[in-house]
């Protein structure tokens, strides 16, 4: 077996938004908070966001999505899928790479850590308030205003991603498909409220893994 790592940056193209958790209301202040570092106060991107919108987004892209009734893809459902090879052997790096609950393919071999803020982002403004509100139809006026707390567009954080490999014909496929999970996200979206415009990202360095 060995470990092979994947370190580049994520530079923010518009403000976004993963949530801290606190539901409290503050008088005049933002209703809901990115979530940030207990120890720095920093805003960070989880891990298990990154690795979470990945996960989801290959599984669209193979074709899998909505065979398990809206639960993660698993090796009892590979039955299920159209008789295409292709179809079916991406199917099974998906499972390989993320893991697998039923146990066939083994526990997951991919490892996403939290994403800290990049050294030259740490002078930047790190808070945004974008307000929002819900338009009456009828009446074409603004209602429920809000505020929702972002991290502007402009700031960068570091990722770093691991996988195991245990044998080396399926090094490449791995590294393919992670490859394609950061396209996907680049195309879609990463954290909340990505019809509004949120969270559109870029990640440096999708190929140059290290050993």
């Amino acid at each position: 077996m060995k470990i092979i790592k994947l370190m580049g940056e994520i530079e923010l193209l518009s403000g976004l938004h993963i949530g801290g958790g606190d539901d409290t209301m503050k008088i005049g202040g933002i209703n809901n908070g990115v979530i940030k570092d207990i120890n720095t106060d920093k805003p960070y991107i989880p891990g298990s966001s990154l690795k979470g919108k990945m996960r989801s987004l290959l599984e669209w892209d193979c074709g899998v999505v909505g065979i398990g009734d809206g639960n993660p893809f698993n090796s009892t459902l590979i039955e299920s899928l159209p008789k295409d090879d292709n179809l079916i052997n991406r199917a099974k790096t998906l499972l390989t790479l993320f893991g697998d609950k039923e146990g066939e393919f083994g526990i997951t071999r991919i490892s996403v850590g939290d994403c800290k803020l990049s050294e030259k982002s740490k002078y930047l403004e790190l808070s945004e308030a974008k307000y929002e509100n819900v338009i009456n139809r009828q009446t074409g006026t603004a209602e429920h205003p809000r505020q929702i707390e972002r991290v502007p567009a402009g700031v960068v954080f570091e990722y770093d991603i691991r996988i195991k490999v245990l044998e080396d014909n399926e090094e490449e496929s791995l590294k393919e498909m992670i490859k394609k999970g950061m396209t996907l996200i680049e195309e879609d979206y990463l954290g909340g409220s990505g019809s509004r415009g949120y969270g559109r990202v870029a990640f440096s360095n999708k190929i140059n893994w290290i050993e």
